[in-house]
């Protein structure tokens, strides 16, 4: 031929083989990302067959890391981190430690060196944050409690991955690896001091000038109506703070990448910026991952299966296991720590990055690179049968275990009410299940009318604000009789049920009405058809955000429209 076509082998095949594959694992329930890595393996120079340019596949993959971790930023909220701190930092942070020890010990075991078994316990240690919001997702769990915990671990755990990306290289040499370009080989700890001036310098610039600058420009462009320049804008922001930073201040392109993001949140404009460069996102992001199979030799499998089931055993039984005694010991149920250890029982796109940074500074070898590829090829593909356990899991342990009864019993001081809180308070009061928005705007409005009120909440942490400001509430899931009897439903005069499961709201309204056949029962709809099953079932009085929007004003309207009847006609 007449011009080289190893790019447009390398997108075709790679594109087709995703979709095959990417479909079948869809399919089969799995995450599509599996699909990709198998089909990154079948193109790759490890396997018979077809064989894609593999240099242009890691440049590609360059480009699906700065998309992934763009990605990253935008999603990552402060808000929702903050919910759930008090859990999600300190347990994060241990979890990491315990599964970070686990592989270091396991392959110095093996014989390895100390800098090559930190960056195999580092990449054991993170979780997929695309397979963990599809598998929360396709369950219904993103915004309950458990999702947000499990959200906000994954978002301390990603922050700490980009610090060990920004680390890493500073620390090579002091690690056994080979120095990066401009670094001073006789004093490491000047090379690390410049790395975390230059860094502080790149966030300093981004918090002060980025923050305002970025959201500047897309407010400009977006004026002009032209849908293709505002797409453009926001990925020449991204990729242009991704090179900047690595240009510039001398960070990793992947940390500029997540800032580009973070930055771009702060516009008004972030959602419509969030939808237009998602396909962009995903097309790179496939890439990466086809980049990343292409990298995995399978002989692995054959020739190191002990070292494979360790690896595997790491992830999904010593992380899982240090997750779930760390959210028991912050006294949450039993089927928060199931949830969470569930949702971290698998290892995704930063344990990619982290491996390919590893072997780029001769700190990681392709053996333990192909282990970090085995543990993720096999955990994503378990991580759904783990999820569908953890109902079966939760009845058995309770069923069977002393000690799991006696965690979850009232021992908790949340789990009960104060003693400042009168007997007199708990007579005709208002029992509200929840204090997400709904929650909270109805607990405000009826308190400004010195309204009694009680409050069910399952986090902990916004059951201690409320308890603060003086407010009775008692933690733990109102499905269980100990919550409302602690609320004192059976001489409530009201329960507000924010929206949930509905068979959630079943459950809850099965108990109050055994103990107080005589409550009346608000129940606040997600959607029009659960208002619809909720009438047909004549639980209670339902309230539908949309229904009740377009009541609201539609009397308005027809008041407006009475008022200038009545009046005189102007002359």
């Amino acid at each position: 031929m007449p011009h080289d076509v190893e790019l447009i082998i390398l997108l075709a095949v790679g594109f087709g083989l995703a979709l095959v594959f990417g479909y079948i694992a869809a399919r089969l329930r799995l995450p599509p990302l599996m699909g990709y890595l198998i089909a990154g393996v079948i193109i790759s120079p490890n396997t018979p067959g077809i064989v894609a340019d593999i240099h242009l596949a890691n440049q590609l993959a360059e480009l699906g890391v700065m998309f992934l971790m763009f990605g990253v930023g935008m999603h990552f909220s402060l808000n929702d981190l903050m919910q759930v701190r008090r859990i999600a930092l300190p347990g994060a942070i241990l979890q990491i430690a315990v599964a970070t020890l686990l592989g270091v010990g396991v392959s110095m075991m093996w014989g390895w060196s100390f800098g090559s078994a930190l960056i195999f316990g580092l990449s054991l240690s993170c979780a997929s944050t695309v397979v963990l919001l599809k598998a929360l997702g396709d369950r219904g769990l993103l915004d309950s409690v458990n999702g947000k915990i499990a959200v906000g671990w994954l978002l301390v755990e990603d922050l700490v991955m980009v610090l060990a990306l920004v680390l890493l290289p500073a620390t090579a040499v002091l690690l056994g690896g080979q120095a990066i370009e401009g670094a001073n080989d006789e004093n490491i700890w000047l090379t690390l001091g410049l790395t975390l001036l230059k860094v502080s310098g790149f966030i300093a610039f981004m918090l002060i000038v980025g923050k305002r600058l970025v959201p500047f420009i897309m407010q400009i462009v977006a004026r002009l109506g032209s849908r293709e320049l505002f797409t453009l804008t926001v990925v020449a922001a991204a990729v242009s703070i991704a090179f900047g930073a690595y240009k510039v201040f001398g960070v990793s392109m992947a940390l500029g990448a997540f800032f580009a993001g973070m930055v771009v949140k702060e516009s008004d404009f972030s959602h419509r910026a969030e939808e237009e460069t998602l396909p962009l996102r995903e097309i790179f992001s496939i890439l990466f991952f086809v980049a990343v199979g292409m990298l995995f030799d399978p002989r692995i499998l054959i020739e190191e299966p002990i070292h494979v089931l360790a690896v595997v055993a790491i992830i999904m039984v010593g992380k899982t296991i240090a997750a779930m005694a760390l959210v028991l010991f912050f006294r949450y149920p039993l089927n928060t720590a199931l949830t969470v250890g569930a949702s971290l029982a698998q290892i995704g796109e930063f344990s990619f990055i982290l491996a390919t940074l590893g072997v780029s500074l001769q700190l990681l070898s392709l053996e333990g690179q192909n282990l970090i590829l085995a543990g993720a090829l096999i955990s994503i593909t378990l991580n759904s049968f783990v999820f569908s356990a953890i109902e079966p899991v939760q009845n058995w342990i309770r069923e069977r275990s002393y000690l799991a009864r006696l965690l979850e019993r009232s021992s908790d001081p949340l789990a009960m009410l104060p003693d400042e809180v009168s007997q007199d308070y708990l007579r005709d009061q208002v029992v509200i299940v929840g204090h997400g928005e709904v929650g909270r705007r109805i607990t405000q409005n009826l308190m400004a009318e010195n309204i009694k009120v009680v409050i069910a909440e399952e986090n902990r942490e916004i059951v201690e604000d409320l308890r603060a400001k003086g407010i009775a509430a008692v933690s733990g899931v109102a499905t269980e009789a100990g919550v409302l009897i602690q609320a004192h439903i059976q001489h409530a005069r009201l329960l507000v049920l924010s929206p949930m499961d509905i068979l959630d709201i079943h459950k809850i309204v099965d108990i109050a009405k055994t103990l107080n056949p005589e409550i009346q029962v608000l129940v606040c709809a997600e959607s029009k058809a659960e208002a619809e099953v909720i009438r047909k079932d004549n639980i209670g009085e339902v309230y539908f955000a949309k229904e009740e929007m377009a009541k609201n004003m539609s009397n308005y309207i027809l008041n407006q429209i009475e008022i200038a009847h009545h009046q005189p006609p102007t002359h």
